[in-house]
């Protein structure tokens, strides 16, 4: 019995040291007053605090958080990238400490809008340099105050593990990928789709990622015609270096300047007005954001659909883009988790379906694209297009 109270006392002290060294990490992190100083082209809410600052505080990546935003509570995770979320999901993004900006803490929605979502500002169309406003709700008038504090330490820190991948912007470091599969350029051979008609990309034009010099060549060398440039409005298209120079410049090219919300109605608009413009114009098609990851991810999965590829065809497409990148393959064990939380949830979302592997692909597309805005005779002539053989000339 002495034992037995002995092993109690023990195990009682140790709850106890541990609830004590929780409480002590918690204060390490006081909370934190806040505003929103800026609100980006995607919707993320950029506050007045820095990411050096809310860091210094005892913050750390995959901590998990509450935010308070007027009458609305959130618990996000500490992220330093907004693919260590789900897509769809709410995060606070910082720089993490090695960079060398001192950039502001950034809240945020994976492929999202959190703005427009928690209907702190409406975004608007405007002829002048960038082409939107954004508009504060009147409630958000006099300003946007946020309070941060820890929710759990190191809460999310699995999660970042999962999502988090290596890449690199150094040719060298990606020996057994050809130029064009560096510059994640390639055709789009879906069934349905015409041979050497559409095709996807980073940007050939944009050298963040060190790949447009690569990917301006694929597309010469495919003899691509007419461009849907979903990440650039025609002034920040045409202010890259070297843009007069690159075979790009050459080009058919509707510069859509879109955001990373798939569900948003300008995101919406802006795919059916790139998929008209590729009805009006001749083929080889190029399908381009910035990495050619997310946003021509999803358009070209869209389009494939359209034609009638299946669920698999469109899954193992869009994950090219993670071997290119990563080196993910389908034998990686994060594949299909990566999958499910990327093209198949975006998918399923915009399709208002539980799983894409059981619908009618074509007729969701359709009537995806109609509720886009597009007309029947429009997506006629866009499936007319990509349904017919190109023959290559060199």
């Amino acid at each position: 019995m002495k034992a037995l109270r002995r092993l109690l006392s023990l195990a009682l002290a140790a709850l106890l040291a541990l609830a004590f060294s929780a409480c002590a990490e918690i204060a390490e992190c006081p909370q934190v007053e806040t505003d929103v100083v800026e609100i980006t082209k995607f919707g993320n809410l950029a506050l007045t605090i820095t990411s050096k600052s809310f860091l210094s505080l005892g913050y750390e990546l995959g901590d998990i958080i509450s935010v308070n935003i007027g009458d609305t509570s959130l618990d996000v995770p500490v992220c330093s990238d907004f693919d260590d979320a789900d897509v769809g999901a709410p995060l606070c993004r910082v720089a993490e400490a090695m960079d060398p900006d001192d950039k502001n803490v950034l809240l945020a929605i994976n492929n999202g809008d959190l703005a427009t979502w928690l209907g702190i500002a409406t975004r608007t169309a405007i002829d002048e340099d960038p082409g939107y406003r954004w508009v504060f709700a009147e409630a958000y008038a006099g300003g946007v105050p946020v309070t941060l504090s820890l929710v759990e330490k190191g809460g999310y820190l699995e999660q970042i593990k999962l999502h988090r991948l290596q890449m690199s912007n150094n040719r060298a470091d990606y020996p057994d990928l050809t130029d064009a599969q560096y510059a994640n350029f390639r055709n789009i051979a879906t069934t349905g789709m015409g041979a050497n008609v559409l095709y996807r990309t980073s940007s050939p034009i944009d050298s963040k990622y060190n790949r447009n010099k690569e990917a301006d060549a694929a597309a010469c060398a495919a003899g691509i015609r007419t461009v849907l440039n979903l990440s650039d409005s025609e002034s920040a298209m045409k202010a890259f270096e070297d843009y007069d120079q690159s075979y790009y410049s050459t080009l058919d090219v509707i510069p859509l300047d879109m955001i990373l919300d798939f569900q948003s109605p300008f995101f919406r608009d802006g795919l059916a007005q790139g998929f008209r413009f590729l009805a009006d114009h001749e083929g080889p098609y190029l399908i381009h954001c910035t990495m050619g990851k997310d946003r021509a991810g999803f358009a070209s999965a869209i389009l494939e659909c359209l034609m009638g590829a299946s669920a698999d065809e469109v899954v193992a497409d869009y994950m090219v883009s993670y071997y290119n990148y990563y080196g993910i393959g389908s034998d990686n064990p994060n594949y299909e988790a990566i999958a499910d939380t990327n093209i198949r949830k975006s998918l399923a979302a915009s399709f208002g379906v539980d799983d894409i592997s059981k619908a009618d692909l074509a007729a969701c597309a359709q009537a995806y694209l109609l509720a886009c805005g597009m007309t029947q005779a429009e997506i006629d002539a866009v499936k007319a297009r990509l349904g017919t053989d190109i023959r290559q000339t060199g």
